[in-house]
């Protein structure tokens, strides 16, 4: 039973994520503080096994304080934060300073019910997170050669929940410029989507952008699915494109990567190529077992790089791979299969 430890100025914050997960049986919620210097002495006494650090507060930021932690005392922390303008950004750097995980406070598009739900679903995977692998730096990926003959008709589908932005970022970089289109799906809220997409844009030589209701997925495009909105892959004719809608939490997310996974089976069958990267619970496992019996080709990332192994080993259970994969060599596996 993860014990978790709530850091957030506000009182009412403070008071409503008590509430809503203590009546969770299997989380503890072992104290409350208003700011990170409180926070501090309380992690000495309570030895969390998880923290809900708010990233705006006053006498010391959350990101200061998580870099801090991380230094001195390292545990999993997830991010709950009003994610709008500034907050995104710092939220960003917090994913890329060794936050676990990110969500947005109540009152934005999320419902109470709603952010409890994907809350306890990141608690529970926050709790069996690798934190050094977070503080890990990105192992260094190769750019593989890819003659563009025979890409126009082929797709990568890449999903990904707990530790996925550094796996993103490192699968990316090392791909060409001219790789075949790729949708993404990384468990994240809105308005933190499209930053992570900015900063891949800078980094990666594929072009990376937060997707759009009927984007074309083309060579050289990387489409990340925007929070809080599902994204399909669609076909007409010859074009692939990406459907953007709403609809129900599918294994407490939304973005789903099962949903996508499934598009990408109906959309593209043997035309894809399905990866399936490190993350806490099921999602994405059926959808990765439907596109392999379609005819695609199947990659999971292994679990000495998994952050949280525990949407690999669900693909894996099924049966849903061709191939397991360190993360440092998923970028080459992916052009090796496009090649064959």
């Amino acid at each position: 039973m993860p014990k978790v430890l709530i850091v957030d100025d506000s009182a009412i914050v403070r008071k409503v994520f008590t509430r809503e997960l203590g009546a969770v049986e299997d989380i503890e919620v072992v104290g409350a503080a208003p700011d990170p210097y409180v926070a501090r002495d309380e992690i000495i006494r309570l030895k969390p096994d998880v923290v809900l650090l708010d990233i705006e507060m006053p006498r010391m930021d959350g990101l200061t304080f998580l870099k801090k932690l991380m230094r001195h005392y390292p545990l999993p922390v997830i991010i709950v934060s009003s994610l709008t303008g500034q907050g995104s950004e710092l939220a960003l750097e917090a994913a890329r300073c060794g936050a676990v995980d990110v969500v947005s406070k109540p009152g934005g598009s999320f419902s109470v019910n709603e952010l409890t739900s994907t809350l306890v679903d990141k608690i529970r995977g926050a709790a069996h997170a690798d934190v050094k692998k977070l503080q890990q730096k990105a192992p260094s990926t190769p750019k593989v050669h890819l003659s563009s003959a025979g890409m126009t008709h082929k797709i990568i589908a890449i999903g990904a929940s707990t530790g996925g932005t550094q796996a993103i970022q490192t699968v990316l970089q090392g791909f060409p410029r001219n790789a075949p289109g790729t949708v993404i799906v990384q468990h994240m809220p809105a308005n933190f989507t499209n930053l992570f997409a900015a900063r891949l844009n800078e980094i990666c030589e594929m072009e990376v952008r937060e997707a759009k209701d009927g984007d074309t997925v083309s060579p050289g495009i990387a489409l990340i699915a925007p929070g809080n909105y599902h994204t399909l892959l669609r076909r007409s004719g010859a074009r692939f494109y990406v459907q953007v809608k709403d609809g129900t939490m599918v294994y407490h997310q939304r973005p789903s990567v099962e949903v996508m996974f499934n598009s990408a089976a109906k959309a593209a069958g043997r035309n894809a190529v399905g990866v399936l990267l490190t993350g806490m619970g099921r999602d994405g496992a059926e959808g990765l077992l439907e596109m392999h019996k379609n005819g695609a080709k199947t990659i999971v990332q292994d679990e000495e790089t998994s952050v949280v192994f525990g949407m690999p080993q669900a693909a894996i259970e099924l049966g849903a791979q061709d191939y397991i994969e360190p993360l440092q060599d998923i970028s080459s596996k992916i052009m090796s299969v496009l090649r064959t």
